[in-house]
């Protein structure tokens, strides 16, 4: 299986070892993907540097946004094939399948028209000087990406990193990458030149490592847990590598006494039931005021029990579980769960599905205790932890209880309070009588405390794939 893209060449890995896929819906072996390691990855990165010192570097930044442009432009006239391709790969439902390719090319749409935007500065210095500050791509970055939103994920890294003219070497998960590989056929189809785009597929620790800790490495960008983004923090450290790291999260929704539950109530339930709570800003916690506790709960409860999980191909909220092995976590979170006798409110339907596929219904726990281990783990699944708080401040300490910071809802129409708890909780985004705002590429998103650092999305990702340099120059003498 030739699923390696080095330097425009599609290739198996040298030592022919492949990986077997598995259907998510079906625990069958669906296809097979080309095992690379160091070797393949070092060809990739030489490609990639080859690259950016000739045809890809010296495109001007309009041609480059050109480029993307055109790959949007092919995304949109492929959509239906790429998100058949991610649906069957990753098990999510075809018609989410469609809203992220959809937002895949508008991460090419907007980059494209950003490249040549994105501007310098002069500063005003001494009279007879000039001094410019001009911005730079940083050269060969790194794209380790994971299998939750395959196709999302390669256009929320790449394309900032190519508009802002870096050449790329990607590794997508071995356990999520179809749609990858389909969008960078189009880009080569679209007229990228050789070795600007590169693809190696295989394991984190044999690929994914090789990859973090080559030296002609100038940038690693990661999303996945926090103990694999310490690993890529240190394989990079040796050669003075920054990262931009995107680790997870516990994201609470929190609700007062004040909220509209009409609206906050479908929003609840959509941000965990969401790609079967496979994301990393699932909002996994649901903080309700005392006062109206029982009342959000029992709503929530009802709406959680009509969510069906099935078939991708099915109209369903929910499709299976990615991986065996992540089937297999989630069913030990819950047994442990279980064990601690913490009661079950409210769960949804499996519909009917074939025995060997990796499905999960959603559930709603509650009341949780602040120190259970679903209070403050990352489940990776459709799990909801209900918990009650008194006032601003215990929501404020509740929400900020946990060593995530990636994403927070608040849910009141008091608009002093709106900005007092958006000050006050420690998050990347807090979003305000609402969440996730329909993917946001606009948006800058990221982390804070083990939720990562650095930011993806809207102009501020072409500045974490760009550096400065100040030129100052003296044009007079007195």
């Amino acid at each position: 299986m030739k699923t390696l893209l080095i330097n425009g060449a599609w290739q198996a890995a040298a030592d022919g070892r492949v990986i077997d896929v598995e259907n998510p819906a079906t625990g069958e072996v669906f296809t097979r993907l080309s095992r690379a390691t160091a070797i393949e990855v070092d060809a990739a990165v030489r490609a990639a540097r080859h690259a950016y010192d000739n045809a890809w570097g010296r495109l001007s930044a309009a041609e480059r946004g050109r480029l993307l442009s055109r790959v949007a432009e092919r995304i949109q006239a492929c959509a239906e094939e790429i998100a058949q391709v991610e649906s069957r790969d990753t098990g999510k439902p075809l018609h989410l399948a469609r809203k992220d390719i959809a937002v895949l090319a508008r991460y090419f749409e907007f980059y494209g028209a950003a490249a040549d935007k994105h501007h310098g500065e002069i500063i005003p210095y001494l009279n007879d000087f000039s001094v410019q500050v001009v911005r730079e791509p940083l050269g060969v970055t790194a794209h380790i990406i994971p299998w939750n939103y395959p196709s999302q994920m390669f256009g929320r890294t790449v394309c900032p990193a190519l508009a802002a003219g870096n050449a790329i070497v990607v590794k997508p998960s071995e356990e999520a990458c179809q749609s990858v590989l389909l969008i960078a056929r189009l880009m080569q189809e679209a007229g990228l030149p050789d070795g600007a785009v590169n693809i190696v597929t295989g394991y984190g620790n044999e690929a994914g490592a090789a990859l973090a800790s080559h030296p002609d490495i100038n940038l690693v960008t990661f999303t996945g847990s926090p103990a694999v983004g310490t690993q890529i923090q240190m394989a990079a450290a040796p050669n003075n590598v920054p990262c931009v790291l995107e680790l997870g999260g516990k994201s609470p929704q929190i609700v007062f006494d004040d909220a509209d539950l009409d609206k906050a109530v479908p929003t609840i339930v959509a941000a965990i039931v969401q790609n079967t709570g496979q994301t990393c800003s699932a909002g996994s916690r649901l903080l309700v005021q005392k006062t109206v506790y029982d009342e959000v709960v029992g709503r929530v409860a009802e709406a959680i029990a009509r969510i069906r999980a099935g078939m991708p191909e099915a109209q369903v909220d929910c499709g299976p579980i990615i991986t065996r092995a992540q089937f297999g976590r989630i069913n030990a979170f819950l047994q442990r769960i279980k064990d601690s006798g913490l009661p079950l409110i409210a769960q949804g339907q499996v519909a009917e599905v074939p025995a060997g596929g990796f499905f999960v219904a959603p559930m709603l726990f509650g009341p949780v205790p602040r120190d259970h281990e679903l209070a403050h783990a990352e489940a990776f699944g459709p799990l909801l932890a209900a918990m009650p708080f008194e006032d601003e401040q215990d929501a404020i300490a509740l929400a900020n209880a946990t060593e995530y910071g990636l994403v927070a809802a608040i849910w009141s129409e008091n608009g002093a309070r709106q900005q007092r708890m958006a000050r006050a909780v420690v998050a990347g985004q807090v979003y305000i009588n609402c969440y996730g705002a329909g993917g946001g590429v606009e948006l800058p998103f990221g982390g804070r405390k083990k939720s990562g650092y650095g930011r993806e999305k809207g102009f501020d990702a072409l500045d974490e794939f760009s550096t400065t340099k100040t030129v100052v120059h003296r044009f007079g003498f007195e």
